[in-house]
């Protein structure tokens, strides 16, 4: 049976597991990650606190996972960009406006997983690093792609020019970031996008 990832015990698939999360997952959203405590979750399942310890060795590991869940749900949708089928200059103006819109619907929709991504970032969470990884990565695919197209310019070397188009990224991904520049960051993502594309092109 497949075992859960860094801070988490036990099968991934466990009844008791995905309770814990369900709980975490209503309680983060309601309260806040920072004033919900584990012997929250674990009076709100009908649990003792040590039982939730058999699945997670901390609130932070509980967390990651709810964040790790947010990421993915986020990454599905750069996916789907990537996947458009479009030329390598178009994919790469909506993994900016994809990003920028789910960052505006977190903020706005769902404020408390919003300021759990957050405290990902300010912990330096596991799960922080892995999104970042993988955005790199995606980047990375689509700068190659345009390159053998022709679209962009094949000077700069691949990794200099990836990891500048994630720091571009910052400003519409950031929470704290796109918090302050909320009104405008739709135009702001388009802007910045256009200001890459530029800067790659042959």
């Amino acid at each position: 049976m497949q075992s859960a990832g860094k801070g988490q015990r036990g099968p991934i698939d466990h009844e008791r597991r995905e309770q814990i999360l369900d709980a975490a997952n209503e309680h983060f959203r309601h309260y806040g990650y920072k004033k919900t405590t584990v012997a929250d979750l674990a009076k709100a399942i009908g649990l003792s606190t040590a039982y939730i310890y058999k699945f997670f060795d901390s609130k932070r590991a509980i967390g990651e996972e709810i964040c790790r869940q947010c990421h993915e749900r986020v990454m599905a949708d750069v996916k789907d960009a990537m996947g458009s089928g479009k030329p390598a200059s178009e994919r790469l103006r909506l993994i900016f406006l994809t990003l920028a819109r789910d960052g505006i619907d977190l903020l706005f929709n769902d404020r408390k997983m919003h300021d759990i991504v957050l405290a990902a970032l300010e912990e330096g969470w596991s799960t922080a690093a892995d999104f970042d990884a993988e955005l790199l990565s995606h980047v990375r695919s689509v700068i190659a792609d345009g390159r053998d197209a022709g679209e962009f310019e094949r000077k700069t070397p691949l990794e200099e020019a990836c990891r500048g188009v994630v720091l571009a990224l910052q400003p519409v991904r950031h929470p704290v970031l796109l918090e302050f520049n909320h009104n405008t960051l739709i135009e702001d993502a388009s802007l910045l996008a256009g200001l890459v594309l530029r800067s790659l092109s042959v």
